[in-house]
């Protein structure tokens, strides 16, 4: 009798062990994960015209800057010919999402926009209730996300916005969002030395972080997405957006969205100097 009582909690401590390291390793708690069914369609600002009672279409910004585009593989092939004669200035490129897909044109895309010489880059589509923040940025890093110093690569972009499966919020609290996001930029830096910049709409973050951890804006850039003439009001901390999208169709295939500052900033930028 004692002896199965000793085993039965021996069981007992080893399942609570074991659960632990899955909670330290895996998504937040109170997370629900979802299977990544349609990765194909989860791009920057997938569902933002919908929200915002914005007409999907070009948006001319009430600001200078330099104009740039970000796509996926929903572009598909990119004649990034044409792109440059435009007069585009730099790209950005989905890599990744969650732990398990790379974008299938990536190659084309990312490669093909160095090519023609314009400053590229690389972003995340996150998935926080699939695995851990630094999981998914090792993920990243290991597929494309990687930074160069070749002066035409800029920092990897964390795109976190509106859950294409799901609730909003992925089921995580707003600490527990908060924490993920840490994770993910923290690993990020310590694999590349740069510091990702971070996508998202004001809603979204404040509907889901609290908008109340402005250590955010100390190191990581931020790209506002608002389909407006104006970026609007940004989230704490954050005294000025890098990069804004303000449309998801225009010159550019893709998105349209446009550099704060000159060209030497964004080389700059691309030169972590």
């Amino acid at each position: 009798m004692a002896r199965r009582l000793i085993r039965r909690m021996s069981t007992a401590v080893t399942a609570l062990a074991l659960a632990g390291t899955a909670l330290a390793l895996g998504p937040a708690a109170g997370a629900s994960p979802n299977p990544i069914t349609h990765p194909d369609q989860d791009h920057m600002g997938w569902s933002l015209a919908a929200r915002s009672g914005a007409t999907p279409g070009t948006v001319t910004p009430a600001v200078s800057g330099l104009p740039g585009l970000d796509v996926s593989s929903h572009q598909g092939n990119v004649n990034w010919t044409t792109v440059k004669n435009n007069g585009a200035k730099f790209a950005y490129v989905k890599a990744t999402e969650g732990t398990s897909y790379t974008n299938p044109y990536f190659s084309q895309q990312y490669v093909g926009s160095y090519n023609v010489g314009l400053i590229r880059g690389a972003y995340h589509f996150a998935t926080p209730n699939t695995s851990g923040g630094a999981a998914q940025a090792d993920y990243f890093a290991a597929h494309g996300g990687a930074w160069s110093a070749d002066h035409h690569t800029l920092p990897g972009a964390l795109d976190i916005e509106y859950n294409p499966y799901g609730a909003t919020c992925y089921g995580l609290s707003q600490a527990s969002m908060r924490s993920w996001i840490h994770a993910f930029v923290n690993e990020y830096h310590a694999k590349t030395g740069r510091w990702a910049v971070i996508y998202t709409t004001l809603d979204w973050w404040s509907s889901c972080t609290g908008n109340s951890d402005s250590t955010f804006a100390q190191n990581d850039p931020l790209w506002i997405a608002r389909y407006s003439s104006s970026a609007g009001t940004l989230p704490a901390g954050w005294g000025f957006y890098t990069f804004w999208q303000y449309a998801d169709s225009g010159t550019f295939p893709g998105d349209q969205d446009v550099f704060n500052g000159t060209a030497d900033r964004l080389l700059a930028l691309a030169d972590n100097t």
